[in-house]
């Protein structure tokens, strides 16, 4: 049994970067909401309680039932989770009279704290809270203070229950990660020995006893998520495994091909579906980008379900669902935290198909799925590829779609793309990729007027595509991109670069 840290999340924005870092530890913890966790089990060495964007004071305050939790094991309460302990105990918690928000330094540690070892005095942290704690109950000792913080952190004598008013998790916090580790490590007793390498050896072997013999068919994108599950699988259950590629048209130039020679190289057992004209038929006259997403959709189902039925005997289906999805989908279902979409990792296929789903990463973040595919020997060609969007070259083509359109954006983004590569620039970037206008612009070529389209190209650096800043590449090499493109691309004479940043744009134009 693998031991975690369980995390009740009480709507904290910052819910997630609290797994993250405790991941980086090496630790394994889960985020569950704080009104429907799992039962405690002796797997659990500790429980982290999240910040809230609500007030403890409020009628409707999150109130979670911490019977089997509240000195039995180790608590980290932050933020919120620090002030509903303190008020559980008999102190008061009231509204701020001065803002606490932003940049603050430690201005007494107690270093003799369990928690608060070797944190620094004067330490910078990242205050986020409208409420603070006025006073404490008696059996509760102040470890930690600001100058406007009285009661930045605290220990409830006694017990291996601790709270800190400020968000570790954050970057701002300098420190943040050494006391997490004083927390996980240092308190829950953690081993540290949840690695890539172990999640292989672990999930593979859930693999095999989970699906036996049985059949599973996964669809593949070509991208990090779909090809780290399918290898995973292929690890685990060989060639009962059947993975479908599916072209629709829209993918970059040569994607098609060079991917399935990637995926044969990893012995995987792949058939690639050439669809191409089914997406661009039914994609014909629709300029909605709404419309142009559903209509893709509904396709790639159609075509999966139709190739899925030329096999026999399969009983699971496959996704590349991972742990974002997964919390997104527990908020979904009644969790505290905000939610952004529901999650349909394929596109909702067919009830008709009867199978059952297996999701070998759903207990991964992003930058894991990476770490565990470099432990399955998968090329860097497909761990480092940016990220693509579902629809495809679809949503890059503003307007409507046509076989011309997409060759000419085609020839653009790869250019583009490769030139990233060769000046040393494609793993500086986090995404980006070339947008097809729906305008033209008039220019001059060989004493000629010309009347022809224009690109734009978009850099963009991220963690996780929620935030994204445009990359500051340099003027040489975007000028020899414009060259280039305008030279080689024919019908295109106008290139500009997209400077905005997430918020208030977005990462892609439609």
């Amino acid at each position: 049994m693998v031991e975690k840290i369980l995390i009740l999340d009480f709507g904290s924005q910052y819910t997630q970067l609290i797994a993250r870092r405790v991941r980086e530890l090496n630790i394994y913890c889960e985020i569950h909401p704080y009104n429907h966790f799992p039962a405690i089990d002796s797997s659990i060495k500790g429980v982290i309680l999240s910040g809230s964007p609500a007030s403890v004071n409020d009628v409707e305050a999150p109130t979670p039932n911490l019977d089997d939790i509240l000195n039995k094991m180790p608590v980290l309460g932050v933020c919120y989770g620090a002030q509903y302990l303190a008020k559980l105990g008999g102190g008061v918690v009231a509204k701020s009279n001065t803002r606490e928000y932003g940049r603050a330094n430690l201005q007494f540690v107690n270093n003799d704290s369990s928690l608060m070892k070797g944190i620094d005095q004067h330490s910078q942290v990242w205050m986020s809270h409208g409420d603070t704690i006025k006073t404490l109950p008696q059996n509760y000792t102040i470890v930690a203070s600001t100058n406007d913080v009285p009661v930045a952190a605290y220990h409830i004598d006694g017990t291996q229950t601790y709270c800190i008013q400020f968000h570790p998790e954050v970057y701002h916090s300098t420190q943040g990660t050494e006391l997490l580790k004083n927390f996980v490590v240092g308190i829950c007793g953690c081993q540290q020995n949840w690695t890539a390498d172990s999640f292989v050896d672990t999930t593979v072997n859930e693999l095999k006893q989970k699906l036996g013999s049985d059949k599973v068919v996964l669809g593949l994108s070509g991208g990090v998520d779909s090809s780290v599950a399918a290898m995973l699988l292929h690890k685990a259950i060989g060639t009962n495994l059947y993975c479908i590629f599916v072209d629709n048209g829209l993918l970059r130039k040569d994607e098609f091909e060079e991917v399935l020679e990637t995926y044969k190289v990893l012995g995987l057992n792949v058939t690639g579906v050439n669809a191409k004209s089914i997406f661009l038929d039914a994609l014909a006259g629709h300029s909605d980008p709404e419309k142009k997403r559903k209509i893709i959709g509904g396709k790639f189902i159609d075509v999966f379900d139709a190739e899925a039925h030329k096999l026999q005997d399969i009983k699971w289906l496959a996704q590349g669902t991972i742990y974002p999805d997964v919390i997104e989908s527990v908020s979904v279902n009644g969790g505290p935290s905000a939610t952004i979409k529901s999650h349909h990792n394929v596109g909702g296929l067919p009830e008709t198909m009867k199978l059952k789903i297996v999701e070998p990463l759903r207990l991964l973040f992003k930058d894991e799925v990476r770490r565990v595919g470099r432990a399955l020997g998968i090329p860097q060609n497909i761990l480092g590829r940016h990220p693509f969007p579902g629809p495809g070259l679809a949503i890059r083509i503003l307007g409507d779609i046509t076989k011309e359109k997409v060759q000419v954006l085609q020839d653009v983004d790869a250019i583009f793309i490769n030139g990233l590569k060769e000046h040393g620039l494609y793993d500086s970037v986090w995404q980006a990729g070339a947008i097809l206008l729906p305008i033209h612009s008039v220019g001059v070529m060989g004493d000629e007027r010309t009347y022809e389209k224009v690109v734009a190209l978009r850099a963009v650096q991220s963690t996780d595509g929620m935030t994204a800043d445009w990359v500051h590449l340099p003027y040489e090499f975007l000028a020899k991109m414009s060259n280039e493109i305008i030279n080689k691309v024919r019908g295109v004479n106008r290139v500009v670069y997209d400077i905005s940043s997430k918020p208030p744009a977005t990462i892609e134009w439609e």
